[in-house]
This record gives C-alpha cells, sequence and structure tokens, in this order.
C-alpha cells in the first residue's frame, strides 16, 4: 500500500560494546522502497538524504554548527565541504579487501575475505578513497541476515547490501535490497534453523510483496559527523551505554 515510508525512533542494541561510536540506546532513521530491484536505487537515496539534511541544518542553524566548527573541530568544516561537493565512491566488498590487504598499515584485525570489516579497517578505506564518504557493496553471504537479497553470484556468494562509511565515524548507514523470493528465505530459514520462528515473515511473501529494499541511519553517528564530536556520548542528551542503562 506505501511506496516510500520511514521511521524515526529509538532503537536498542544489546551487545557489549565499550566504545565512542556505541550506544545501547539510539535514534535510528529507517527508510523502505517499494518497487525497486537496484541497489544504486538504495544509495541514492541515502546520498541525498545525507546531503539534504546536512545542506538544511548549516542553513538553518549556522550558529550552532560554527560553535562546534570553531572550538571542538576546526578541520571539520572542511571535510563537511568535500563531502558535500564530491559524488559518493563506490566499492565492492572484495575490492575494499584487497585494498585493505596492499595496506601499508598494520591492523589490529587482518583483514580476509569472508570477515566483517572493523572500524580501522573502515576508517582506513574512507582515508584510501580521499576522505570522502564511501559506499562498500556486495557483502558475504553468510555476514547479513537472512533477509537481505542473495546476488547468485558463484563460489564467492554476496547479498545485495550496502554500508555507507564518513571520516573519522567508519559506518554510517547500512541497507539492502530485501529478499522479495519466497522459495530463497524459505531455504536460508530452514539451514538457519530459524523457519518456525519466522513463519510471520515468511508469510509475507506467501501472501503478497514487492521488489523492495531500505536503510539505516544511526541519528547520533550522523552529529557527531557533521558537527565533529570525537565521543557518541556528546551528542545525546541523556546516553545509556553497556553497564549504563538506568531507567
Amino acid at each position: 500500500a506505501f511506496t516510500h515510508v520511514f521511521t524515526f525512533g529509538p532503537t536498542f542494541r544489546a551487545e557489549n560494546s565499550q566504545s565512542r561510536r556505541h550506544l545501547a540506546e539510539f535514534y535510528m532513521v529507517e527508510a523502505e522502497l517499494s518497487f525497486t530491484e537496484s541497489l544504486q536505487d538504495i544509495m541514492q537515496v541515502i546520498e541525498d538524504l545525507f546531503k539534504t539534511a546536512t545542506n538544511t541544518v548549516l542553513s538553518r542553524c549556522p550558529r550552532d554548527v560554527e560553535l562546534f566548527h570553531k572550538y571542538i573541530a576546526p578541520a571539520q568544516k572542511d571535510r563537511l565541504e568535500q563531502t558535500l561537493k564530491n559524488k559518493f565512491v563506490t566499492i565492492s566488498y572484495s575490492e575494499a579487501v584487497e585494498i585493505l590487504k596492499q595496506a601499508s598499515q598494520t591492523f589490529t584485525f587482518k583483514p580476509e575475505w569472508g570477515c566483517d570489516l572493523q572500524t580501522e579497517h573502515e576508517k582506513y578505506l574512507v582515508k584510501h578513497c580521499g576522505e570522502i564518504p564511501v559506499f562498500v557493496i556486495n557483502y558475504p553471504y553468510d555476514l547479513k541476515p537472512f533477509y537481505m537479497r542473495d546476488n547468485e553470484d558463484g563460489p564467492q556468494r554476496t547479498v545485495a547490501a550496502v554500508d555507507l562509511l564518513v571520516p573519522g565515524i567508519g559506518e554510517l548507514c547500512g541497507g539492502s535490497l530485501r529478499e522479495e523470493r519466497l522459495s530463497f528465505l524459505k531455504s536460508r530459514l530452514q539451514r538457519l534453523g530459524l523457519a518456525d520462528t519466522y513463519q510471520w515473515y515468511l508469510d509475507l511473501r506467501k501472501f503478497g510483496s514487492v521488489p523492495h529494499g531500505g536503510f539505516g541511519m544511526g541519528f547520533e553517528r550522523y552529529l557527531q559527523f557533521i558537527l565533529g564530536v570525537d565521543n557518541i556520548k556528546d551528542v545525546i542528551p541523556f546516553p545509556r551505554f553497556s553497564h549504563s542503562c538506568l531507567l
């Protein structure tokens, strides 16, 4: 019934992460687009959302932004201008792994095909691409959730997923095309032992769906990036993080 929809609200994360970019409760913009079979459509919406929102903030709240750029992150103004005037870069996950393997930098986590990209990898990739936001697409099948669309691309099997990496932060957005083919979903859930738990999800496909996709963008990480704030706990009024989640 709906073509383009979004939600914006609190999101909860159960992982035990103690870092400058993780919270146990954060706010997320989640968008979903019907009638799309192209990952490029999702990426274009992400880029347009980022640039439109940022230009609006810069035009409506110039004094607030200037305060941060003057006292907190003097280099952030130029970095933001570069981001807004350039087209975001796109590389595949496989290309990203090769770039990391050839890097002169020594990583704590060794980059290998089939392993998740760590924050240190994400920051290096952005730096390698000229400090411009980078879309990394087509992640390994086994790394991503069951609902992401299978690319059916041979031995190094991938899904139509995308992450947006930005300077200084790493991952800002994550999204994918959704698997609308019932048979693909059924076989994957059966292999994972989740077919009974997710019968309701299978019914969504069984009784009618269309090709679609979507993404989520962490609002606090977005604020971190445009303002140049180093710690995510400083961009939310009452930060709740692992071991500090009192109601």
